[in-house]
C-alpha cells in the first residue's frame, strides 16, 4: 500500500512533518514540490477537472442547458 507523507529538508535531510512508523531501510519516493505549493496544485487540479468535463459525453449536458 503506498502511503504519503509530508516532509521537509533540514541540512541536507529528509525530516517527516509527523511521526511514522517506518521500518528500517524502508524505500521511498521524494517528490519535490515547488516553493510556491498554490501554483502546483493549482495547476493539478485545472488538469484533474479538465479530464472530468472536457470529454463527448458532456456534451449532452451543455445541449440540455441550451433549451
Amino acid at each position: 500500500m503506498m502511503q504519503t507523507l509530508w516532509a521537509v529538508i533540514h541540512d541536507g535531510k529528509v525530516e517527516l512533518s509527523e511521526p511514522a512508523d517506518l521500518p528500517e531501510g524502508a524505500k521511498v519516493l521524494v517528490t519535490l514540490l515547488p516553493v510556491d505549493e498554490s501554483r502546483f496544485w493549482l495547476e493539478a487540479g485545472r488538469k484533474s477537472l479538465a479530464a472530468v468535463w472536457d470529454n463527448a459525453e458532456d456534451d449532452a449536458y451543455a445541449q440540455l442547458l441550451e433549451k
